[in-house]
């Protein structure tokens, strides 16, 4: 059911952002209302219903909003989870300090955080696939898929590894995203021989590999865990 929600719900806000982005290559109207803000070409595409448009686009306004909701009590889970001092202040008192860095840096960035947010998310993409192939590995290989997993541990910092070498491992898979990377700001070395492409995650994905498994060896012969 959360599934089928999810998936109706972004399939009818994806379309219409595929509709409006068709517009603006066509449309001249919807193109300067672009140049100006994404809340104003919104704004100018529901404009034919009036009234109604206005209401529409109050609406996305809102959405934009809510859809923040489960990001900001995600982050505050994230807080707590840094240690026990995190852990010492309730998740409603960190859901209000996320509140309010996010409403000084949408004050102090109106003009130009949309562009920055765009730099800096395409930027944060390369490390997932890193911590997912060190996970993976960590289970598959070191730990033969076992499912018999101490979940009550999980805060135990002795039943835990010491993370030396997922550390340097996802350290070196950066290394190879930054090497490979094309982005608006920066181009790889790797990059600029491959086209220009960015190879930026297939490189820091194959330093992050072939480097984790000896130095997770190595970490368990010396350190125990």
């Amino acid at each position: 059911m959360t599934l089928a929600g999810l998936w109706l719900s972004f399939c009818l806000v994806f379309l219409l952002g595929i509709g409006i982005a068709t517009g603006i290559a066509v449309n001249p109207t919807w193109s300067a209302a672009n140049d100006v803000s994404t809340g104003n070409v919104i704004v100018e595409t529901y404009a034919p219903l009036g009234g109604f448009g206005r209401f529409c686009a109050v609406v996305v306004a809102l959405g934009v909003i809510a859809n923040s909701i489960p990001g900001t009590y995600s982050a505050a889970l994230g807080c707590q989870v840094l240690g026990r001092y995190g852990l010492a202040v309730p998740r409603w008192a960190w859901s209000c300090v996320l509140i309010v860095v996010q409403l000084v840096l949408a004050l102090v960035g109106r003009e130009n955080l949309l562009v920055i947010i765009q730099n800096f998310v395409a930027l944060m993409g390369y490390w997932v696939e890193f911590m997912v192939f060190i996970v993976l590995i960590e289970h598959y290989w070191f730990r033969n898929g076992r499912t018999n997993l101490d979940w009550a541990g999980w805060k135990n910092k002795d039943a835990l590894p010491i993370g030396i070498a997922a550390l340097a491992s996802f350290l070196l898979g950066w290394l190879g995203a930054v090497l490979g990377m094309y982005q608006v700001w920066f181009t790889g070395p790797l990059a600029r021989s491959a086209g220009p492409a960015d190879v930026g995650m297939w490189v820091g994905i194959g330093f992050t590999v072939l480097s984790y498994i000896p130095m997770r060896y190595l970490e368990l012969r010396q350190l125990g865990r």
